[in-house]
């Protein structure tokens, strides 16, 4: 019985261990100058791979996670960068590139497995951002918010994209 038992608990362990999930989903939320923001991703890690470049292609469209597309979610009228935004749920997207400004966008189609349906006349908004390039690794990619914004930090690539209210 006792061996049953050791077998059962063992074979029971494996089995949440072999399920665990590689990029696991995520909530980041916050306020940022008094706008609720909330931000649903899946959460890839970089486990040893290239991913600028790599992984995710330069000057191509990525989801911006892993899975599902990402979502950004405002509970008022926003500016994004300079650039108004109306409350509501969006797709988010970025296009990394090798040099100069990166391209963050608001999507209006939010439910999306991946960046595989995107099309460029749903966008809402797009705007470049600067890169900040680090020397230490953020293993898995990771979403914050702040009162000035929402920053995004994975691999050696920190994005900092302000908001505020409108």
């Amino acid at each position: 019985m006792k061996t049953l038992n050791l077998f059962l608990v063992l074979l029971f362990t494996g089995s949440i261990t072999m399920c665990a999930q590689k990029s696991p989903k995520q909530t980041a939320d916050g306020k940022a100058d008094g706008v609720t923001i909330t931000i649903d991703y899946s959460a890839p890690s970089v486990r040893g791979r290239t991913i600028w470049g790599g992984l995710e292609k330069y000057n191509k469209v990525w989801r911006a996670g892993a899975n599902e597309n990402t979502t950004v979610k405002f509970d008022s009228n926003v500016s994004v960068n300079g650039n108004a935004l109306a409350a509501g749920k969006y797709g988010f997207f970025i296009i990394p590139k090798e040099e100069g400004d990166w391209t963050v966008i608001f999507n209006t189609k939010n439910d999306s497995w991946g960046a595989f349906s995107y099309k460029e006349e749903e966008d809402a908004l797009r705007v470049d951002i600067s890169p900040e390039f680090v020397d230490d690794v953020q293993e898995q990619l990771e979403y914050s918010v702040n009162d000035k914004g929402i920053r995004f930090a994975w691999e050696k690539v920190r994005l900092f994209i302000p908001v505020s209210a409108q």
